[in-house]
């Protein structure tokens, strides 16, 4: 997994309709959440999304944006997107190419390590965290990485 500090690399990857979307370009100038998920309406992943489409006034408040990257279809991730009123983008990367790059590929090359990275402008990890089965520590480091843009003092996600 990608170490805090490290450089995110640049990518290139479809989002949920099918555009091509690069990492310089998401970030265009402010720090993101990119999250990596196993799969589209599996009870965790779909809970996950759901946490982070309650949090996404507070996360733009914030000035954050959050983007999920996982190896199914965009029709998936459209499908995915609309029944559960997601506002952020969702990227497929299906030989998970890019998941490789940011370490998050399963044990064995199977699935997907669930983990968040809070990246800044320069694609610079500022903070991770890998939790896969359990999905509240991706909420509450979403949740420390909105208040510590709050008070600029604090550091992304302290604990």
């Amino acid at each position: 997994m990608l170490a805090n500090g490290e450089r995110a690399p640049d990518f290139t990857l479809p989002d949920q309709d099918g555009r091509e979307q690069t990492l310089s370009g998401l970030l265009s100038g402010q720090p993101m959440i990119l999250y990596f998920y196993p799969a589209d309406f599996t009870p965790g992943c779909t809970k996950e999304a759901c946490d982070l489409r309650d949090l996404h006034a507070q996360i733009l408040s914030a000035g954050l944006r959050v983007v999920g990257i996982s190896p199914q279809l965009p029709d998936s991730h459209r499908r995915f997107r609309d029944q559960h009123a997601l506002p952020f983008t969702l990227l497929s990367d299906v030989d998970k190419v890019v998941i490789r790059a940011f370490g998050v590929d399963g044990p064995l090359g199977i699935g997907v390590r669930r983990a968040t990275f809070l990246i800044d402008a320069q694609r610079q990890v500022m903070d991770s965290v890998l939790a896969d089965l359990r999905i509240s520590r991706h909420q509450e480091f979403v949740e420390r990485a909105i208040a510590a843009r709050a008070d600029p003092g604090a550091s992304p996600t302290p604990g």
